[in-house]
């Protein structure tokens, strides 16, 4: 007779950078079910719309998430500016695109990084995270931060970039492309990688859709799903076409992250050289008094912002649903009849984030 064992797996664990925990049901090495249980870090940031004025709320909205904060920052803004009718100018709109992409390279390049780590392979870890701070100067040379960006507003951006510094960045993530190839081809090439994420944790098509799987998850299992697409920001006048894999296992989910990484650095080069002249903010005058649903695409998939106004200074209801939340169904499903070394690298695969999820 198999004896089944449960062993809890988090919130404490070194492939983990934010707590999640799941009671893993076993039977021998073979897990058999994973039982999630969340909110170690709830800090009640959408409550605070009571407390912070519609303009204040986006320095909070921007601190949902380190890793995503200006993609946070900039989907508030779009539902406060779609409430009251603001037009944002053109070159705002560009400007918001350009640091959305940034964002996304860096959250990958952060991703791989952890992931090799996971692996045990400590020096590629460093050298991902080397390309990463490349990325991370570049931000903050623009916008003066490193993590929180604070250049999103109601109304357009804080800050503008001179038409130099824009095609310096282009030239500079050009010369990146080639280190950034070099360090990603071991993630795609390597023997001993792809044995731990080729067929492991397979997550089909037709589940990846009903459980509503997000972003880099959703279309490594062959879901050509983007809300980029939607045309927010300057993203509809970009071409680009949503990057997607059919096997949908673990190295799918990889693949899929690195392909985005040259398609980033493609849609940035799109946006320095389309970038309009023009102010990049207008005067916000009066109060917002009506709902919307803003949905944006974030590195690790869509973000919904859901904002109620009175007609006050403060939001009556804010709701945010981010990916990872929308992700850890589909982790739920990839993990049983995985073996037990195989969890921690599953868990990874969705790149979750514990903050944006609990808020």
């Amino acid at each position: 007779m198999t004896k089944r064992t449960i062993i809890p797996f988090g919130p404490q664990h070194p492939v983990l950078p934010e707590p999640i925990h799941l009671d893993l049901v076993l039977e021998d090495e073979k897990v058999i079910q994973a039982i999630p249980s969340i909110g170690f870090i709830h800090r009640g940031l959408e409550k605070l719309v009571e407390k912070k004025d519609f303009i204040e709320f986006v320095y909070v909205a921007e601190r949902i998430c380190g890793i995503c904060s200006f993609i946070h920052g900039m989907t508030y803004c779009i539902a406060i500016e779609e409430i009251m009718k603001i037009e944002v100018p053109e070159r705002a709109q560009y400007l918001r695109t350009l640091w959305s992409e940034l964002s996304r390279i860096h959250s990958h390049l952060l991703w791989l990084g952890l992931t090799a780590d996971a692996f045990g392979f400590e020096s590629l870890f460093m050298h991902t995270w080397r390309l990463r701070e490349k990325i991370l100067d570049i931000i903050e040379e623009t916008t003066g931060g490193r993590v929180i960006f604070g250049s999103a507003m109601v109304g357009g951006v804080r800050r503008d970039i001179d038409n130099n510094t824009l095609r310096a960045i282009a030239r500079k993530l050009r010369d990146y492309e080639a280190e950034i190839k070099e360090v990603t081809d071991v993630f795609l090439n390597d023997n001993s990688v792809k044995h731990r994420l080729i067929g492991v944790g397979i997550l089909s098509r037709d589940k990846a859709y009903e459980l509503g799987a997000v972003g880099p998850t959703l279309r490594a299992s062959g879901v050509v799903s983007d809300s980029r697409k939607l045309g927010y920001a300057a993203y509809g006048k970009i071409d680009f076409t949503p990057i997607t894999h059919a096997d949908g296992d673990s190295y799918a989910r990889c693949l899929v992250r690195v392909k985005e990484l040259f398609q980033s650095i493609d849609i940035i080069e799109q946006v320095v050289s389309k970038m309009p002249e023009g102010p990049i903010e207008v005067k916000v005058n009066g109060t917002p008094n009506g709902e919307f649903f803003a949905r944006t695409e974030q590195p690790r998939g869509e973000v919904i912002y859901y904002a109620k106004a009175d007609g006050s200074r403060f939001l009556q209801r804010l709701r945010v649903r981010t990916p990872t939340f929308a992700n850890i169904p589909a982790l739920l499903n990839i993990i049983p009849g995985c073996s037990l070394a195989d969890v921690p690298v599953l868990v990874l695969t969705i790149d979750p984030c514990i903050s944006c999820t609990e808020r």
